[in-house]
């Protein structure tokens, strides 16, 4: 069934007189999923890669939990679809199939690839890089139209920060990839920078048990996706500019530096991979003044595939003197605001007290709380309590932890990104 994607324009269009900010949020929704969401029971233009940390620090129950979250994460792939099987410390290796090329998941293959599993052992130091190199070039020898790979490590990135941008660039736009730390001894910094380059998720998974559940679901979302290579086109009159774009839910990726102009006016905004979800995107514009009582438009927002646009949107813009009017908080714009004010307090905090600055990590994780109480987000809210004491969350009053959990703050810096979608009992 093909893709039916819609995009809906939330905003307050009224500015004050000499206004110039205008902020909308955008919702976008994809359907026409066969299923409702479930994986198809053929899909020959899809390709998957599991890429399994097989260090040292993964021997024992972690490289056991592992294996078997891999092979129900291979159980659950449809007739058709290309994959494999990676192992990486140092190096990586292709552990199924054997050869340089992917295999086609079939009863028979899926098997043997369970089977290959068992001989995978734990060993040497991490480099993320290699691994991603080593799918890159799979998937490129494929050619499937949708690619997505699983990575999984229990450790930090041994490779230099340059080194691993290298070989992490070349992948952007090849394929999509969710990011998984595992135990307690995972760098969350690796797992965000990874998500954001290649519109995948991350997330830490403390206990390994629960790998397989996370592997299954993961595997599932990415057979339910049918149409790659999405982009928001946003066209701006003469003398605007586009100030950011973000993907504000279900996880926060600034986009705007990611820009690719079309033409003077206009610019696009990859997205990626697309099925039956709804993501929602925060644009801001800033539009030279008009008198009050004019009416302008301020964008018009396009979600492109090639040359085909699947949906449009516009963007306006109203001066006006009645100041109820102008100051009226649209719904959606207020709560993703918080939501990135939220976000960026806990990662500036998070950054300040691994830098051994008291004062600030204790200031922005303070407002932190604040944010997290105001907006009801207990989950953020208990998060944040292993990191400081909560002296009073209403006004933001806590005292930095001397000693607190690595993989607290890890698991703080990763559920950073992750929102709550706005209410939609009532309109705007």
């Amino acid at each position: 069934m093909p893709a039916t994607i819609t995009i809906e324009t939330h905003q307050n269009e009224f500015l004050p007189a000499e206004g110039r900010t205008v902020d909308a949020v955008l919702t976008v929704t994809g359907s026409g999923v066969a299923g409702g969401g479930a994986a198809p029971t053929s899909r020959t233009d899809t390709a998957e890669i599991i890429l399994i940390d097989a260090s040292g620090s993964m021997s024992g129950s972690k490289l056991v939990a592992a294996k078997e979250a891999a092979a129900a994460a291979i159980e659950a792939l449809p007739d058709g679809v290309a994959f494999g099987i990676v192992s990486g410390d140092t190096g990586a290796r292709l552990d199924y199939p054997s050869g340089n090329e992917l295999a086609v998941s079939s009863p028979r293959t899926r098997r043997a690839a369970q089977n290959a599993l068992r001989s995978v052992r734990a060993g040497g130091g991490t480099a993320i890089g290699v691994w991603l190199t080593l799918a890159r070039t799979l998937f490129a020898r494929r050619g499937a139209a949708i690619n997505h790979a699983i990575l999984l490590t229990d450790g930090a990135n041994g490779e230099a920060e340059k080194t691993f941008n290298d070989a992490l660039a070349p992948c952007v736009g090849q394929f999509v990839c969710d990011s998984r730390g595992v135990g307690t001894g995972w760098v969350a910094r690796d797992l965000i920078k990874i998500a954001e380059q290649l519109h995948g998720t991350a997330s830490g998974i403390p206990d390994p048990r629960d790998l397989t559940a996370d592997f299954v679901a993961m595997t599932s979302a990415a057979m339910s996706k049918n149409l790659a290579g999405v982009a928001l086109r946003v066209w701006t009159p003469t003398g605007a500019r586009v100030q950011f774009v973000k993907q504000v839910h279900p996880e926060i990726t600034d986009l705007t530096d990611r820009r690719t102009d079309v033409s003077a006016r206009i610019g696009e905004y990859p997205i990626g991979t697309w099925g039956a979800e709804t993501r929602e995107y925060h644009l801001r514009v800033d539009v030279e003044p008009n008198p009050v009582g004019e009416e302008m438009l301020a964008a018009r927002v396009s979600v492109v595939h090639g040359e085909d646009v699947l949906a449009q949107s516009l963007v306006r813009a109203v001066w006006t003197d009645d100041m109820a009017s102008s100051t009226r908080l649209n719904r959606q714009v207020a709560h993703y605001s918080n939501e990135t004010e939220l976000a960026e307090a806990i990662q500036a905090g998070l950054s300040a007290r691994a830098a051994g600055d008291v004062e600030q990590a204790t200031a922005r994780l303070g407002t932190a709380v604040r944010l997290a109480s105001e907006a009801g987000r207990e989950d953020t809210a208990k998060m944040l309590a292993k990191v400081v004491d909560v002296i009073d969350e209403r006004t933001g009053t806590v005292r930095l932890r001397s000693v607190a959990a690595s993989i607290d703050v890890e698991m703080a810096a990763v559920g950073s990104r992750k929102t709550r979608q706005v209410r939609r009992e009532s309109s705007d």
